[in-house]
This record gives structure tokens, C-alpha cells and sequence, in this order.
């Protein structure tokens, strides 16, 4: 494994802003920064009460104005909500403002209810266009200008990834040569599948001359295994209403999940096992058999607390633990 990196939601507490969600999302980037990782991604939501990075591109900007070396991006940006040439343009100026250091994920749902879908896209075509889009938006950023060309973008040669759930991103990934970054966080039912068609299928390009691959796990660290599983309560019920058509904003934590109707308690901890809850220890033993079961190129974390401090602190747990996994791929 080469790299160990953090996806952030920007959560808003409840009890809490978005302002004060953004301004915790800084904060515990800089310290990501301090810990290690190596990217720092944010995702695209939108009309979702307890998430505020639904404008990925500004948050970005912010975020890497406030590091110095971390990698920033996108774990994504959701394309069919955009034109290929707006987000040239933005990624471009990213680019263009921090070089080096801007990454592009990209995904195929729209992170959204369908009515919002309508609302961001204005029109909805039946057609999925999301290869071809994906095709015209590395174009953009290469070093070959078109007649119509995105300024800042053209040059800039961001790196993009294609991010999935299925096994359609993995076969499109391989398809292009692009790194592959699994949602495995939230949907682990093709993980397995997904990986073995992208190394399998793989064709080298321009950009990547083997297959790269990257799981994302939640992992909920504290010292003790019953404290990080109190913690780790918060994003359960988070995902339980989600289902049940109750957004909201990131629940405090609780011991009695009773509430909760045992079918989608059920679903949401299916959802969620792809990850690593407990002390130390703990989360040692569970990230190293995730690891040597799928073999990743990197891992990207990530983990919704209500309480910020225990957050960085899960954050700080995680990043020991990854840190010494790294070190023998790194000295061979």
C-alpha cells in the first residue's frame, strides 16, 4: 500500500451551522495534513441537511488554501450535474492556484434525490452520457487545445479518477486507463467484482501505466472498543434515516439504537461493514485484514462524530495505525 488519505462530508452536527461545519472541516484537514495522509478529498451532496460540501469546488479551494502540501480534490464531483467544460474550468483554476496538489474524482449518480437532479441539471436527458462526458472533460485538461478550450484547464492535466459503487465504474476505469476509487464505505456488495474486472481489464494509457487501485473504509477510533462503537452511533442513525426518508442533520450519539427498526439497522450496518471500530488495537488488527484481503494501492478513511475533538482524534488513531502498514511498501 502506497498512500493513506481522508474523505470528508463536511457533517453538520446537529445543534451545530454549516458555518461551523466548514470551519471544523479546516480544521481537521490541517490536521489530516499534520497526521500524514496524503489526500484530503471532499464529496458532492446536495439537499442533504447534514452535509455541507455540496459545492465541492469552492470548499476545495478553501480547504487547499488553508494546507500547504496535503493533496485536495474531489471524492467527486458528480458529473451529470455539470458540464464537462464548467468543471475544466473550475478544476483548471484549482490547478492553476495550488499546482500539484488538485485531484478530480468523478461519479456517475447524481449524490441527490431525483427532484434536486432536476433542479441542478435543468434538463434530464434519458441517455447515459457519463463515458463520453468523462472522455471530453480529460480533453479539456490535456495539453491538445480544441476549438473550444477551458481557461484556465487546458495544460493542467489534473488527475482524474473514476469513482464507483458498481462494476460499470470499474469497467470504465480500466476501459481509459484511470485510477479506480471504491465507495466500499457505504457500498461493499461489489467490492470483490469491481476490483477483480478493473485489474483484470485494465488497459495502460497516457496516464497510468498499471491499474491503481483505492477502497475507502469508515473507521470509528477511540480508546476503548466501546467507546468508538458509542461514536461510531452517530453515522448509524444517520443512514437509518436517511432510508427511511428522514434526513438530518448528524445525530449525537447514543447507546439505544431500539428506535431504529431492525430491518434498516440492519441494512445500515451491512452498508457500513466495510470498516474498522474500535481502541487502537482494534482498529489495527481490522484495518490490516482489510488491507491484505483486498490488496489496495491506497486506502482513503472516513468517519461522521458529532464531536469534532473525537473525530481528529479517530483521525490521529487511524493515521498511527496506516502509517505503520505504509512503511514496509515503502522500504521495499
Amino acid at each position: 500500500m502506497q498512500h493513506n488519505s481522508y474523505l470528508d462530508l463536511a457533517p453538520i452536527p446537529e445543534g451545530q451551522t454549516a458555518a461551523q461545519a466548514l470551519k471544523a472541516t479546516v480544521d481537521l484537514a490541517q490536521a489530516a495534513e499534520k497526521a500524514g495522509f496524503h489526500r484530503y478529498w471532499l464529496a458532492e451532496h446536495h439537499n442533504m441537511p447534514g452535509i455541507a460540501s455540496a459545492a465541492t469546488a469552492v470548499l476545495i479551494g478553501h480547504v487547499a488554501g488553508q494546507t500547504r502540501t496535503m493533496r485536495i480534490g474531489a471524492g467527486g464531483i458528480m458529473l451529470p450535474n455539470h458540464s464537462p467544460l464548467v468543471v475544466a474550468e473550475q478544476f483548471g483554476t484549482l490547478a492553476s492556484l495550488y499546482p500539484n496538489r488538485i485531484d478530480l474524482g468523478l461519479g456517475r449518480a447524481p449524490g441527490t434525490d431525483m427532484q434536486t437532479a432536476r433542479a441542478l441539471r435543468r434538463h434530464m436527458a434519458q441517455e447515459d452520457t457519463f463515458p463520453q462526458d468523462v472522455q471530453e472533460l480529460i480533453a479539456y485538461l490535456g495539453d491538445t487545445p480544441g476549438p473550444v478550450q477551458a481557461i484556465p484547464g487546458t495544460g493542467t492535466n489534473v488527475p482524474v479518477w473514476i469513482l464507483g459503487s458498481s462494476t460499470f465504474g470499474a469497467q470504465l476505469a480500466a476501459w481509459l486507463g484511470l485510477p479506480y476509487a471504491f465507495a466500499s464505505h457505504f457500498a461493499p456488495t461489489h467490492l470483490d467484482e469491481a476490483l477483480d474486472i478493473y485489474r483484470r481489464t485494465f488497459r495502460p494509457s497516457d496516464r497510468l501505466a498499471k491499474p491503481h487501485v483505492m477502497i475507502a473504509i469508515g473507521v470509528s477510533a477511540a480508546q476503548t472498543d466501546e467507546e468508538a462503537t458509542y461514536l461510531r452511533s452517530s453515522q448509524l442513525l444517520a443512514f437509518a434515516r436517511l432510508r427511511t426518508g428522514r434526513p438530518g442533520q448528524l445525530p449525537r450519539p447514543t447507546h439505544d439504537l431500539s428506535d431504529i427498526p431492525e430491518p434498516i439497522l440492519a441494512q445500515a450496518r451491512y452498508a457500513l461493514s466495510c470498516s474498522a471500530v474500535g481502541s487502537p488495537a482494534t482498529v489495527r488488527r481490522e484495518l490490516t485484514d482489510l488491507i491484505a484481503r483486498y490488496q489496495p494501492d491506497e486506502v482513503m478513511i472516513t468517519g461522521m462524530m458529532h464531536d469534532h475533538t473525537a473525530r481528529v482524534r479517530s483521525l490521529e488513531i487511524a493515521a498511527s495505525v496506516l502509517t505503520d502498514l505504509i512503511q514496509p511498501a515503502a522500504a521495499a
